[in-house]
């Protein structure tokens, strides 16, 4: 089964990091000599000639751990013959190696689950090298960072957006895509009065999937202090900001009639197929699952991707954010050998290129999934990281609020309210939603 990746499930840590290559054979990737191990059992340098032992990997990917993680072996023992590399792919990444962690046994090579807040990465992963060593290099470096450390590399980026059936929206006689949420409901419109396909489908049943709207926080008015600001105002509700935005947006699709007639059933993995058959024509979605519905379409020359309908002076952004941080246990025994999988893996494997990402690599070609952004000059926003002494401060305020982001039941009521299951209006909504933060800050002594 073909699975999401990304942080987004973890809401905490999701908001204290603010969030989005190589070739299909790594490109011309500019690796550097991977670690070794001293006495004491940190990393020093070696060469590949010393690199030896066994390594287990865990991946979240269990859809392509037999297959493409172990080309990607096979291509690393081309240069590390002396290490044996074993991969363990998890269902339930995030709750299972969180409990894992509770031992020393989480692997040698792992991705940081999103529950690890920025604090206790000391206390289980090995440091990689400072921020501003690694920064130089490495996209999205202080997403897994602490106290100028670095514990985590994305093994790739992603990009914000919607997945869209171009064909469904050529037969709906659209010519060019919206810049507007306005432009973006008379476009879906269309696509309801001439073609049979679903519009928008929201994954309502599925939950998680209704967190990918909130992913475009920051891209709405391209400010990279989004979340640093958010947590300074008691009604990020109000109308032009961010939230305001993307939440009326989902609100007005589905009063409008623009999505699927019953919500409560809907399913992912059939959503993806129907996506590239085109009896769907827009899901809102990372980048990261472009490659999973092109695999599943009819044609997956079919299958493009767009910003979020809002320009600021005429430029599309789109917030990018790292996807799961790869990282090194810090009880491994093997760490030169995980630091030269670690290495591998990021800089040369083209796992990012693959999976239509972000290369996590500056210098790094991004995916061909990512074309139709270059042709639209559309544009990255990073968010920043919070000020010193205010990590997951934005976090504490929306766990206090009860709200939850990245929770299903946050936009499913919104979901509710516009297809008119509740008696509550989306203004009824956004005041409900000032109201409780504005007291949770008040309850955290937030100035």
């Amino acid at each position: 089964m073909s699975i999401r990746t990304g942080h987004l499930s973890a809401l905490l840590v999701a908001f204290a990091l603010g969030a989005t290559a190589c070739g299909s054979d790594g490109g011309e990737s500019l690796t550097t000599e991977p670690a070794g191990t001293a006495d004491d059992g940190s990393p020093d340098d070696a060469t590949a000639s010393d690199v030896s032992g066994s390594i287990t990997v865990l991946t979240n990917r269990t859809d392509i751990v037999d297959t493409v993680f172990a080309d990607y072996a096979t291509k690393f023992n081309e240069q590390y013959p002396d290490v044996d590399v074993s991969f363990e792919a998890v269902t339930d990444y995030e709750g299972e190696v969180r409990i894992r962690m509770n031992t020393d046994d989480y692997g040698d090579v792992l991705l940081i689950p999103n529950s690890v807040t920025a604090d206790q990465l000391p206390d289980f992963f090995e440091p990689l090298g400072t921020v501003d060593e690694l920064g130089a290099e490495y996209r999205f470096i202080t997403e897994q960072a602490f106290d100028g450390q670095a514990y985590g590399i994305a093994q790739t980026g992603n990009a914000n957006g919607f997945v869209y059936n171009k064909a469904v929206w050529e037969a709906a006689g659209i010519e060019t895509l919206p810049t507007t949420p306005a432009e973006f409901l008379a476009d879906l419109q269309l696509i309801a009065d001439n073609t049979e396909a679903t519009p928008l489908y929201t994954n309502y049943a599925a939950g998680w999937p209704l967190g990918q709207w909130e992913s475009n926080r920051g891209s709405i008015s391209n400010n990279p202090d989004y979340l640093s600001e958010m947590a300074r105002t008691d009604a990020p509700w109000s109308e032009g900001s961010d939230h305001f935005v993307i939440d009326s947006l989902l609100y007005d699709v589905v009063a409008a009639g623009l999505t699927e007639a019953d919500p409560t059933t809907t399913d992912w993995e059939t959503s993806k197929v129907d996506l590239g058959s085109g009896a769907i024509a827009t899901m809102p979605l990372g980048s990261w699952a472009i490659v999973q519905v092109e695999e599943a379409a009819t044609n997956p020359d079919d299958i493009g991707y767009m910003p979020f309908p809002n320009q600021v002076d005429g430029t599309y952004y789109s917030t990018a954010n790292g996807d799961y941080k790869v990282a090194i246990n810090k009880n491994s025994d093997n760490k030169d050998a995980a630091r030269a999988w670690l290495d591998f893996f990021v800089d040369e494997s083209g796992f990012a290129f693959d999976q239509g990402g972000i290369s996590p690599r500056i210098d790094g070609e991004n995916a061909p999934q990512l074309a139709g952004f270059a042709e639209l000059g559309v544009e990255f926003t990073e968010l920043a990281p919070p000020p010193a002494g205010e990590e997951g401060l934005t976090g504490s305020i929306d766990s206090e609020a009860e709200i939850g982001a990245f929770e299903p039941i946050y936009r499913q009521r919104i979901i509710d309210a516009a297809r008119g299951q509740l008696d509550e209006s989306k203004e009824d909504i956004f005041a409900d939603l000032n109201s409780r933060w504005a007291a949770a800050r008040s309850e955290l002594g937030v100035e």
